[in-house]
């Protein structure tokens, strides 16, 4: 028998140092997002599970755990993404004729974990523009996106872009079922040589061309130069080729300490997005710290087809690449029925303080908080005291978390 602490596979509690930093992390990127104009919203955790899928693809199906409502019989489903209920809100709760800059903050749940390490319960903070077409809603959601890690302290940082129209214009004119396609991109994705090379029997020798050459255009400003030198010249290749140049060149305007990379090949979630898509690393991540792109058909289901971009991370594993924000400064204080000493415990809390009243018989862990003043009565009145060698400890380590 399981013993009852157990949790699941790639489930694990938050405990309080990891909590202070995440809710750290929240409220920076969440005033971050509202700095450029995103308005802050909070979808339920439940949905009707063809609202949740809508849009999304096989990928996303497999990620979400579903059940069946005791109420109406429905199938429901957890949400493992927060892009769909945005959309959601964008076309159906608001209804806007403009522009909609939403962002949100929430938990998701998987039903597969993403990799070895991953958590099957990401905390996803996000922001999706509806209603926008042009390249500008692309790029500022990828400046978005920058700022947002830089805001959590990770740099330097790496951005790759890549975009779906790239296969779609190498495939125009193919007959190839929807099963087929997803086939292709998940060899692309995967940089699957023999899969890809099995796939393209029977097809143009220009697009079999097209289609070994695509894993190998990754790197720097080079690879725009050899896609369009190497594959077939159709619109939508072009296109693509066009606005990446121009995303690119606008990213590194703002960023100049950015690097920024292509990757033509990635076709990861090629059955959600529709256009440019981006990937931004930092120094020792393994894995990305932010994907997005845009995904103008998210909102057909419901019944709005808006343009759509935006971008999502996951706030734990974010957690783990930023510096660690030493712990704000507490104050120790005996637990007693004084008036004065109560009165004064009250006014350093409604003042923002941290004021920890020591119960009788306890003794505060000394990791859990930061103590660096204690109040203390003296000539009758309450008074705080720096507690001897923790201000100068505070004050070099503060310097030393700033300077990471």
């Amino acid at each position: 028998m399981l013993s009852a602490w157990l949790l699941p596979e790639h489930i694990a509690d938050v405990l309080p140092a990891q909590a202070r930093q995440l809710e750290t992390l929240r409220r920076r990127l969440v005033n971050r997002a509202q700095g450029y104009g995103f308005e802050l919203v909070i979808p339920p955790l439940l949905e009707h599970l063809e609202s949740l899928l809508s849009g999304t693809g096989r990928e996303l199906d497999l990620r979400t755990f579903k059940l069946v409502d005791q109420t109406s019989g429905r199938t429901l489903g957890l949400r493992a993404d927060t892009t769909p209920q945005a959309a959601r809100i964008d076309a159906h709760l608001l209804n806007r004729e403009g522009v909609t800059r939403l962002c949100y903050c929430g938990p998701v749940l998987h039903a597969r974990a993403t990799s070895v390490a991953a958590s099957r319960e990401p905390l996803q903070f996000g922001a999706e523009i509806f209603g926008h077409a042009g390249l500008e809603a692309d790029l500022e959601a990828a400046e978005l996106a920058l700022d947002c890690l830089h805001a959590a302290g990770v740099q330097p940082l790496v951005i790759d872009f890549a975009d779906a129209r790239v296969l779609r214009g190498v495939l125009a004119g193919v007959a190839l079922d929807g099963a087929g396609l997803q086939d292709v991109a998940q060899a692309l994705a995967e940089k699957d040589a023999a899969a890809l090379e099995a796939l393209a029997q029977g097809l143009a020798e220009e697009t079999r061309r097209a289609l070994r050459l695509l894993p190998r255009l990754y790197g720097g400003d080079e690879v725009l130069v050899a896609a369009a030198r190497e594959l077939p010249d159709r619109p939508l290749v072009r296109a693509a080729l066009e606005q990446l140049r121009w995303l690119a060149a606008h990213v590194r305007q703002s960023f100049p300490a950015l690097k920024v990379g292509f990757d033509l090949g990635d076709m990861g979630g090629y059955g959600y997005y529709s256009g440019t898509r981006f990937a931004i690393y930092g120094a020792t991540a393994t894995d990305a710290l932010a994907r997005g792109g845009r995904y103008d058909e998210v909102g057909a289901v419901f019944g709005r087809n808006r343009p759509a971009v935006g971008f999502s991370l996951d706030l734990k594993a974010l957690a783990e690449v930023a510096p660690l924000e030493p712990a704000a400064g507490a104050i120790r204080a005996p637990w007693g029925e004084d008036a004065a000493l109560r009165a004064t415990v009250r006014r350093l809390r409604e003042a923002g303080e941290t004021v920890l009243a020591v119960l009788p018989g306890d003794q505060p862990e000394p990791q859990a908080f930061d103590f660096d003043r204690e109040l203390v009565e003296v000539n009758g009145r309450w008074a705080l005291r720096a507690i001897e060698g923790v201000a100068g400890e505070r004050a070099a380590a503060g310097a030393s978390a700033h300077s990471r």
